[in-house]
Order: C-alpha cells, then sequence, then structure tokens
C-alpha cells in the first residue's frame, strides 16, 4: 500500500511539470481562439480496459503558493451532491494540487491520475456547454452545473464519449470521455485536470473565479459503474 501511494506522489509531481491553467482565468480577458475541435469517434461498443498505469518517474519538487480559492464559491460546491470524476480513483487517492505552481501561475486546479483510457464522469448534474480543444488542455469539457452557477473544467481528455455534444443534459456518473495526455500534459502520467469555477452574471465558459474542488471532492461518492450518456 505505501508503495501505491508513493507512486501516486510521484505520477503528481511529474505532472506539475506540464499541466497548466488551460482558458479560464481569475481576471476577465477576451475569448480564446477556439483549434479545430477533434474529429468524432468511431462508436464503441463499450469503454476501453485502461492501459498499464504509467511507470513510477523521479521525485521532484513541488512549489506551493499562497490561492485559498473563492470562499463563496468552496460554499455553493459544498451544497451539491458530487460523484468522483474519475472511475476506480477513491477519495483517499485524490492529492490537493490546487495552490501548487505551473511556472509562474497557481495550478488552481486538481489533477486525478489514472491509466489512460479510464472512464470520465460527469461530478454533477448539468449541462455540457462547451467542448473545446486548446494547447494547454488538449480535448477538454465545460459542464455548468443545473443553476448556472458553476463551471466544471475537464482537461487532457484522450478522447469524448460517443455522442457528447455542447447543449445535451447530464446526470452525475454519466460518461463524458477516457482520462489522456493530450494538451501540454506529460505523455508519462496521464491524467485527469479537474477545475471549477464560480461563474459571473455573464455565465461565458472561459472566464470565472477559481474554487479549490479538493475537501468537495472528498466527500463525494465514488464513480461507480459508468452509465451510457444521454
Amino acid at each position: 500500500m505505501k508503495l501505491r501511494h508513493v507512486a501516486i506522489a510521484a505520477g503528481v509531481l511529474l505532472a506539475l511539470q506540464g499541466c497548466e491553467r488551460a482558458p479560464v482565468r481569475t481576471t476577465v480577458y477576451r475569448q480564446p481562439q477556439e483549434q479545430q475541435q477533434p474529429a468524432a469517434q468511431a462508436p464503441a461498443a463499450q469503454a476501453p480496459a485502461p492501459s498499464a498505469a504509467a511507470p513510477t518517474p523521479p521525485p521532484h519538487e513541488a512549489i506551493t503558493m499562497a490561492v485559498p480559492g473563492d470562499a463563496a464559491g468552496v460554499e455553493m460546491l459544498s451544497h451539491r451532491t458530487l460523484r468522483l470524476p474519475v472511475q476506480g480513483v477513491p477519495a483517499s487517492a485524490l492529492v490537493d494540487t490546487y495552490s501548487q505552481s505551473r511556472g509562474t501561475h497557481p495550478h488552481e486546479a486538481i489533477d486525478i491520475l489514472a491509466p489512460r483510457g479510464t472512464p470520465v464522469v460527469a461530478v454533477d448534474d448539468g449541462t455540457i456547454v462547451k467542448l473545446f480543444n486548446s494547447k494547454p488542455g488538449g480535448i477538454t469539457v465545460y459542464e455548468f452545473d443545473p443553476d448556472g452557477r458553476l463551471s466544471y473544467y475537464y482537461a487532457h481528455l484522450d478522447r469524448y464519449a460517443e455522442g457528447l455534444h455542447e447543449g445535451m443534459q447530464v446526470k452525475r456518473g454519466d460518461l463524458l470521455g477516457y482520462v489522456g495526455s493530450t494538451g501540454n500534459a506529460d505523455a508519462r502520467t496521464p491524467h485527469l485536470h479537474f477545475a471549477v469555477f464560480k461563474l459571473g452574471p455573464e455565465k461565458r465558459w472561459w472566464e470565472g473565479t477559481p474554487v479549490n474542488p479538493y475537501s468537495a471532492l472528498r466527500d463525494a461518492e465514488p464513480a461507480g459503474t459508468v452509465t451510457a450518456s444521454r
């Protein structure tokens, strides 16, 4: 068990070296230019079996920055009934990487390591407002909660779930995609970069105030059996 924890911690540290913030920022700025959307995937009968776990990387010192996150957003999130976003990863395996640095910027997200191809599910009921492909985040999903106050951001996906589209209503636990290393993630450490943002009155998917999701996810239900997206 101790060796497994060491491997998880070392993997998170390797992920720190390449995983940066994608389009959403703490301050308002112009909408980013969208790259070409990834080609639609051929229908799959079932989720693929995850590949072997990534090798344990050498230790790397992480730098922590003082970034507490938005208190009002944390309070909002605490009232949501959440599902862990990565199948097979227990809450006890989560690492709070929210305040760690990415170059000169704080991470403002948590990284959840899992083998490539592991199903990623919706943490909450809501609406898929944007499917986006960017250099930092790779293949990403933006989901708004039912009240349109919080945005859930899933990045570095290997690919989307079959039939996922903008405007789709999803339930927590619905399949969104699969863990990968697209964007600026290290190919040796596939993981889900998961972030939460408190939306402003304009409800723009590309801007918001970062919220630390760690505490809420520690109390979340396991992903369990993946259900098909509707």
